[in-house]
């Protein structure tokens, strides 16, 4: 067998703009992990800014130019599971990008974050052949790259990348579905309740694989997880406000000593 290169197959994977395409190459990209086809190994760390693929639509605006989604609605739910589909597609090229960017890592963490990789393409198409059944399409409605912003923003250090994407961002998932889940209950939305639980429950994994190497390069570095997280918070200006789902986050590798700290910090 012919080793192909990995940091390669990870790039195509990474730039390809086509949903479907991008998705087909992470699936086989993993199989290939797995099979021993394509082998991470050290090398330089990739820096600056990559320009991931992604298709001509949705077109992107900034946040505040996202309209407010009325769940009431058969078009506000659309709008909701098209943000979600969005975030999962971004969710992809982040898995993707800690693979191909970081490279003085255990050969675990790529395995981690190529798996993560695969879910999040499980979850769009899921989300997004739920649009095509509903006569929309992934595409149909403007979009943010909040998500990718962050990426970029640390792209200088798995660390950072790991404190404030994970840990923040994909955090923030954990926190605020279930009072989606519960408003879509109440509008009698159950096939989207039934796709958002399942999203819901494998993010907490996700969330876990972040913790999981945050504290490992706190450790490597001699720095204490707590403090450098907050300090982190502060210095880029993240927000982190309530609700708190405690319990997935307690799951999800969170201690009870960030948990009591996070609750504190904060003006309920």
């Amino acid at each position: 067998m012919v080793k192909r290169d990995f940091y390669t197959v990870v790039e195509d994977a990474l730039y390809t703009t086509d949903a479907e395409e991008k998705c087909e190459k992470v699936d086989h990209l993993y199989d290939q992990l797995l099979s021993g086809e394509i082998e991470p190994y050290p090398d330089q760390d990739v820096m600056g800014v990559i320009p991931a693929g992604r298709p001509e639509l949705p077109r992107l605006v900034s946040p505040q130019e996202v309209p407010r989604r009325r769940l009431g609605s058969k078009a506000g739910v659309l709008a909701l599971v098209h943000a979600i589909c969005h975030i999962e597609f971004n969710a992809i090229n982040l898995g993707l990008d800690a693979a191909y960017r970081f490279r003085q890592m255990p050969v675990q963490f790529y395995h981690d974050w190529l798996l993560v990789a695969k879910d999040e393409v499980r979850h769009f198409r899921m989300l997004a052949q739920y649009l095509e059944s509903e006569g929309s399409f992934y595409g149909a409605y403007d979009a943010h790259n909040g998500l990718w912003d962050s990426a970029e923003r640390t792209a200088h250090d798995p660390l950072i990348r790991m404190a404030l994407v994970p840990r923040v961002l994909e955090a923030r998932g954990l926190d605020v579905t279930p009072g989606i889940i519960e408003r879509l209950t109440l509008n009698g939305q159950d096939e989207v309740v039934a796709l958002l639980k399942i999203i819901l429950k494998e993010e907490e994994s996700h969330v876990l694989v972040g913790n999981r190497w945050y504290r490992y390069l706190c450790e490597q570095r001699h720095l204490p997880p707590k403090e450098t997280f907050f300090s982190l918070i502060e210095e880029y200006g993240q927000t982190l406000k309530p609700p708190f789902n405690i319990e997935a986050r307690l799951r999800s590798g969170f201690t009870q000593e960030e948990i009591d700290y996070l609750v504190e910090s904060i003006d309920l």
